[in-house]
């Protein structure tokens, strides 16, 4: 059943690369998620001809999501890069704006977004398997928290 789970993961997120390949013709659509890779990066180098390449600074929210970014970038040949200082969630990199707008940033947040629900989904059926089968999410009580144990760590001891 995971392998299955897997391979359609897979075949979705491959579908949503050549989506953001913009195949034209009907034969390109039925080759595009083989062919989406080299599409975009002819489209790449077809910008980076007549706009000049920028540097962003991209935030990303968690690993996760900048191991996946780190990987588009790869995968076109940009470089990813950070400067001594910054969060290690920050990538940087030099593409041009109609690239970074539209194909780049869009690109990520589809494939993200498929990525994480997919985890969420695991995530639950694990928890739900492994420790406990109860959803539900803290109940919430009336009234704010008292002062004195807002200051508490993380693991909130005494």
């Amino acid at each position: 059943m995971q392998d299955e789970e897997e391979e359609r993961l897979i075949a979705k997120l491959r579908k949503i690369e050549a989506l953001f390949a913009r195949a034209t013709s009907a034969g390109e659509r039925g080759a595009a998620a083989e062919n989406a890779r080299d599409r975009i990066r002819g489209r790449l180098e077809q910008l980076e001809k007549s706009e000049r390449a920028i540097e962003y600074r991209f935030a990303l929210p968690d690993g996760w999501s900048k191991s996946l970014f780190i990987a588009l970038l790869r995968r076109y040949g940009i470089e990813p890069y950070r400067y001594r200082g910054q969060r290690r969630t920050t990538v940087m990199a030099r593409v041009t704006r109609t690239f970074a707008d539209e194909v780049l940033w869009p690109e990520f947040q589809e494939l993200n977004a498929t990525l994480r629900a997919h985890l969420e989904s695991v995530t639950s059926r694990v928890i739900a398997q492994a420790i406990h089968g109860d959803p539900a999410d803290a109940e919430e009580r009336p009234g704010r928290e008292p002062k004195a144990r807002s200051q508490q760590g993380l693991l909130g001891g005494e």
